[in-house]
């Protein structure tokens, strides 16, 4: 980011009661004449969240309840930065782990190290003459893009050339976005379900005491500025629109407890009132390990099919 006053909007979000209500701290007027988006802007963002239940209503209910996200201390979940840019033709922004590879160049992380070296590779962004303009992606003029990273990765900036301060900085940076959500339990109820009392005449809890913990890793939401007038073609010969919002999440659960309390698996295993403890999900082993630092990932892209013309017959 160019001219980039990054804010410090500590932001807290309190849900509480069957209906979630948010509370946003406002800015006051020196706090918005500081705002200066002219690369972008940085949002630095301090979050409790609690809401007492979310239900999806159909002929039936869905009912998720007693739901918290904090830091695993069980303090305001915090260290998260927001930037947002609308990007200018070909300018180069964050994505992924683009941050690791810039902190391999500056001496703050073991350039040799397999996870870093790929990131190097990955997130390198080169110029004509062969030399590397910056790390991250060349977007198009009005790609709108969103990445959150930590706000301070605590990082030790004496570690070039100590390789013990490196590695140590490697795993600073990869635990500096502690996460723990916790939910009391997840039902279905039939339509005569209570939102006053909690009550319907037959309900069916399908998990519950479920306690998640681990760390956050880069998010990116891009939104591709295509045009909606341009479309491409798919392998399976779907026509889509040229425009796309791709959404690429990478976390890592070191902890997580439930109890199922009905379920059946492809109707051969029951599962009922089976706890599950000390479960795992990461990508520390496998076939695509190199350049995730040990994180798991969700990846999606998300194009509109255009209408279909009318035809006369």
């Amino acid at each position: 980011m160019k001219a980039l006053l990054p804010i410090t909007a500590a932001t807290l979000l309190s849900l509480n009661s069957v209906i979630a209500s948010a509370e946003l701290q406002t800015l006051d007027d020196v706090e918005l004449s500081q705002m200066r988006g002219q690369g972008g802007i940085t949002i630095e963002l301090e979050t409790a969240l609690q809401i007492g239940q979310i239900s999806y209503k159909d002929q039936g209910h869905l009912n998720i309840n007693n739901l918290a996200l904090t830091d695993i201390d069980g303090s305001s979940l915090d260290n998260i930065k927001i930037d947002f840019d609308l990007a200018g033709q070909d300018e180069i922004l964050a994505r992924g782990f683009s941050e690791y590879a810039q902190y391999a160049a500056a001496g703050l992380l073991d350039a040799s190290d397999a996870d870093v070296a790929a990131a190097i590779s990955r997130y390198s962004v080169s110029n004509s003459a062969g030399g590397v303009d910056g790390y991250g992606e060349r977007f198009n003029s009005g790609d709108m893009v969103i990445h959150i990273s930590p706000t301070s990765p605590g990082l030790d900036y004496s570690a070039p050339g100590d390789a013990a301060k490196q590695a140590s900085n490697l795993d600073a940076l990869s635990q500096s976005i502690d996460f723990k959500l916790t939910v009391d339990s997840i039902e279905i109820a039939d339509s005569t379900y209570n939102y006053e009392t909690g009550t319907s005449l037959n309900s069916t809890t399908l998990l519950s005491n479920i306690a998640m913990e681990g760390y956050i890793g880069p998010v990116d939401l891009v939104f591709r500025n295509n045009g909606d007038a341009k479309t491409h073609t798919l392998a399976n010969g779907a026509v889509v629109s040229g425009s796309a919002l791709e959404v690429d999440a990478h976390f890592k659960v070191t902890d997580l407890d439930f109890s199922w309390d009905v379920a059946d698996i492809i109707l051969l295993f029951n599962l009922a009132a089976v706890g599950i403890e000390n479960m795992r999900i990461h990508n520390e082993r496998g076939a695509d390990t190199l350049g995730h630092f040990g994180f798991a990932s969700a990846s999606a892209n998300w194009q509109r099919q255009p209408p279909r013309a009318a035809k006369m017959v």
